[in-house]
């Protein structure tokens, strides 16, 4: 019910100041545009995406269905008259996460901000958005993905969006097409909507994009798929890192799921660190996509007792029979590396043909050993998606992956797998 009230909250705000602000344009797939009287730019978007998704594993021949609304995004977004000033509100009305896998929280919130342009170099942020941490894919939109969802390098790494404060900044090297495109980004290190007592201390990170070939067209930095048909080869080169100073949770997605103690009863956090390097490039259709990220935790000496889910602590740190503080911590963060790599290509007549690789190396102490969620090293997935207008307004994608498994993993009910499974995903996308 929340949901559908805030959806009704910013249609009747829209709609309410229309006396001020006046139609400008529509594109299906690209959303309303609105014009002030005095300059003033607002903008109203979104998209929904049903969705089906079948599971079968070897050690079975039952097969697991799910359908569900994956996504319903709606975003508002506005400039002032000089374009100094910029706003987006974005909400998910579907209760879904970015990643959809062992966690689940308050998500229906997802970008809040403004932005101050204080030149034609540099932008200031403040508010709640995707990092600029994360690997490059999370920069990109949901509504434009080659396939039907975001590779397990996303799932498991990234952090999705912060609150905190960002400054992005462009230069053009003289006499050349070379663009380098910094970020830097100190956030509260707990995720997103943290509505709840903030633990920790902050995080730090930032990433260096090398555009050594100019720029993408029509945003094609942002989106997957080569839908503009970039008509030069055009090429991007990126650098992540990030260190949070105290996290309760596996990887710095929520705050207080997962808390330890100092012998004097105070909280006493483990830091996160994480590093990347991805790429981008896109030419006349086909795209490729690479990214690899290392995550590593340094666990202070002062952690002497851990609180259980249900309230109380114990100074208990066995893990493999042995009383290891650092070990057992560990191996309840998300630990080890990942790398992604994925093409696709899109014909003139709005076929495309997409395929996928990515592979997880968890540490020897990692929750990526994790036998339900996770224990699966190898993910192989091929897609079609026929898209129904030269833009991302509208289309349909297909895709089947195939996991291979640790002999550790398990399946729904707890049964070892014993081989690999299957992975069926058929969505449809509308935007508006």
């Amino acid at each position: 019910m929340k949901r559908v009230l805030i959806f009704a909250l910013m249609v009747f705000w829209a709609t309410g100041i229309s006396g001020q602000i006046h139609l400008e344009k529509y594109n299906f797939g690209e959303g309303l545009q609105f014009t002030g009287d005095s300059g003033y730019k607002m903008q109203l978007d979104g998209y929904i995406q049903p969705y089906l998704e079948t599971r079968k594993f070897s050690n079975s021949d039952d097969l697991y269905n799910r359908f569900r609304m994956r996504r319903f995004r709606v975003r508002l977004s506005g400039t002032s008259e000089n374009e100094k000033f910029k706003y987006r509100l974005q909400v998910d009305l579907s209760g879904s996460t970015e990643a959809d896998v062992d966690e689940s929280g308050n998500t229906m919130l997802l970008d809040g901000f403004v932005s101050y342009d204080i030149d034609d170099h540099y932008t200031v942020t403040f508010g709640q958005k995707a990092t600029p941490t994360d690997n490059l894919e999370l920069g990109m939109s949901s509504q434009t993905l080659q396939l039907p969802e975001r590779s397990r390098v996303t799932s498991v790494f990234s952090s999705i969006r912060e609150f905190g404060l960002f400054i992005d900044a462009s230069y053009k090297i003289r006499g050349t097409d070379v663009h380098i495109k910094p970020s830097l980004a100190i956030t509260n290190g707990d995720g997103m909507n943290v509505f709840k007592k903030d633990r920790g201390g902050l995080k730090y990170g930032g990433r260096i994009n090398v555009l050594p070939l100019g720029l993408f067209r029509n945003f094609g930095q942002f989106r997957q798929g080569d839908m503009m048909r970039e008509l030069t080869p055009k090429l991007l080169i990126g650098f992540t890192y990030s260190y949070n100073n105290g996290i309760s949770d596996r990887r710095g997605r929520e705050t207080g799921s997962i808390l330890y103690l100092d012998a004097d009863g105070n909280e006493a956090l483990p830091d996160y660190e994480k590093f990347g390097i991805d790429m981008l490039f896109k030419y006349k259709g086909f795209s490729l996509l690479g990214e690899y990220v290392k995550a590593n935790a340094h666990v202070g000496d002062d952690i002497t007792q851990r609180v259980r889910t249900d309230g109380s602590v114990t100074p208990d740190f066995a893990i493999n029979g042995i009383q290891d503080v650092g070990n057992y911590i560990k191996n309840r963060m998300m630990l080890g590396s990942g790398f992604n790599l994925q093409a696709g290509y899109i014909f003139k007549n709005l076929w495309s043909v997409d395929a996928r690789y990515t592979h997880l190396k968890a540490d020897q102490y990692s929750y990526l050993n994790n036998a339900a969620f996770y224990a699966r090293p190898n993910y192989y997935t091929v897609g079609i998606t026929k898209y129904l207008g030269k833009n991302y307004g509208a289309k349909i994608q297909l895709a089947g992956t195939y996991v291979d498994a640790d002999p550790t993993a398990t399946d729904n009910d707890g049964i070892l797998i014993n081989g690999h499974e299957w992975i069926g995903t058929l969505v449809f996308t509308v935007g508006f």
